[in-house]
């Protein structure tokens, strides 16, 4: 609680709160000028990676594993309002700021990692829209994958998907709303709820969940997407005043999107242990998880959720691959434009090196929480990068990390690789 205390005392945005000129400032026209970042980072980590490695989590574990995603939600608000400050400070996104300040051979060989973990994501956005097109129409999952890739890429090569990005997101919010709707229909043990969000357990055999779950929600690429449409905007050409006011507000757009995302993914573990874990059933696929929905929806679940999971799909496929885009172009220290070959490059690297996986894939649901582990293990190589840079004086100027700030990200670094090694161990020696 102490150590709570000092990060708000030290925190500029709680700073500027206690000044009275900051109420002045903070009106409904500059919120909706300066909020919505967040919001597209939210969609990527209420994905059906999410959906996959909660489902399983609940289903197998209970409420024992809550308190990760209340972890993971923390580690997150702390690494995106950080990078965040990356962008605005220095106009680069976290990609471009690598290889322009940091040795460009490390800096390339750090961005190939990310690389890869863009082609995770997009292989479980991917199959999600690909099991959701199954569940709609029949189509093989093979078949729906490679359709949910020309479109995405069709979508992004002509810059459509800004036409319909708003009724995706909103599409992919309400039924969010429907699973947090969902709990007060079911019996939910909140007492053990409260505790399990707050109480560290490891049950034997829970590792590999785990750390799906911490993947899914701490994803490398929303640190280089965040950066990136944050950065785009290029508030740091006009005058310290807006620069300052950017800071403010979005602290607050992370915060209230990463507090949604914290509330979904806590809501689908709830009912999945609900549901499934009381019953003593075992998930072992996707299309299971309509049961969720059955209390409010009745009959319809099954159209709604798989309506949901092609649209939750499609949307993370796109934040995905503008995030696999980002990277690469940041290799040659060029920003996201997808004019740019190097751009278009690192989106067809994002999407086609997930599609090819996909066909080698045996189990997607397994796939699914697979690719989310994968995520959790390229995690601390792209907090190094970040940690450095935003600690550098030279790059940050007077917006460079504060000695505890510093810490805080070293030790979030650290407690993901000794998870990392944990889950090396279990499988090494069970």
């Amino acid at each position: 609680m102490a150590g709570l205390k000092s990060f708000f005392a030290k925190s500029r945005f709680f700073n500027d709160l206690k000044r009275k000129d900051h109420f002045r400032v903070f009106g409904a026209r500059d919120i909706l000028k300066y909020i919505g970042p967040g919001l597209l980072v939210t969609v990527g980590f209420t994905d059906p990676g999410n959906w996959a490695a909660n489902i399983a989590t609940g289903s197998g574990y209970g409420y024992t594993l809550l308190w990760v995603v209340t972890l993971s939600t923390i580690m997150l608000i702390i690494l995106q309002h950080n990078v965040a400050h990356l962008g605005i400070a220095t106009g680069y996104c976290l990609a471009e700021a690598a290889a322009v300040h940091t040795n460009l051979r490390v800096a390339r060989i750090m961005l190939s990692f990310a690389t890869l973990a863009s082609v995770a994501t997009s292989l479980a956005e991917i199959l999600g829209g690909a099991i959701a097109l199954q569940m709609l129409f029949r189509i093989p999952v093979k078949t729906g994958a490679i359709l949910v890739t020309l479109f995405v890429i069709i979508m992004l090569f002509t810059h459509s998907y800004r036409k319909i990005e708003k009724w995706i997101i909103g599409f992919v919010s309400i039924i969010g709303l429907a699973f947090l709707y969902e709990l007060f229909l079911v019996d939910v043990d909140w007492h053990q709820v409260a505790v399990s969000w707050v109480k560290p357990s490891i049950p034997e055999g829970s590792m590999l969940l785990l750390m799906s779950v911490l993947g899914a929600v701490v994803m490398p690429h929303n640190l280089f997407l965040h950066s990136e449409i944050i950065q785009s905007r290029q508030w740091n050409l006009e005058d310290e005043k807006v620069i300052s006011k950017q800071l403010k507000y979005e602290f607050a757009d992370t915060l209230l999107s990463m507090f949604i995302g914290w509330a979904i993914n806590s809501a689908i573990i709830i009912l999945a242990a609900t549901t499934f874990f009381r019953q003593n059933i075992k998930v072992e696929e996707l299309q299971q998880a309509k049961s969720l929905l059955e209390p409010l929806l009745g009959t319809n679940a099954a159209v709604v959720f798989a309506v949901a999971l092609l649209f939750s799909g499609v949307a993370s496929s796109i934040t995905s691959a503008l995030a696999g885009g980002s990277i690469v172009s940041g290799m040659f220290k060029e920003p996201y434009n997808i004019s740019d070959n190097h751009t278009r490059i690192g989106i067809l690297i994002s999407l086609l090196g997930a599609l090819i996986v996909i066909f080698f894939i045996g189990d997607p649901f397994m796939g699914l929480i697979l690719s989310q582990v994968f995520l959790s293990i390229q995690l601390p190589f792209t907090v190094a990068i970040q940690v450095y840079l935003t600690s550098s004086k030279k790059v940050m100027g007077k917006y460079v990390n504060s000695r505890f700030l510093m810490v805080t990200l070293l030790l979030i670094a650290g407690t993901v690789i000794f998870l990392n090694l944990k889950l090396l161990f279990d499988i090494i020696f069970r």
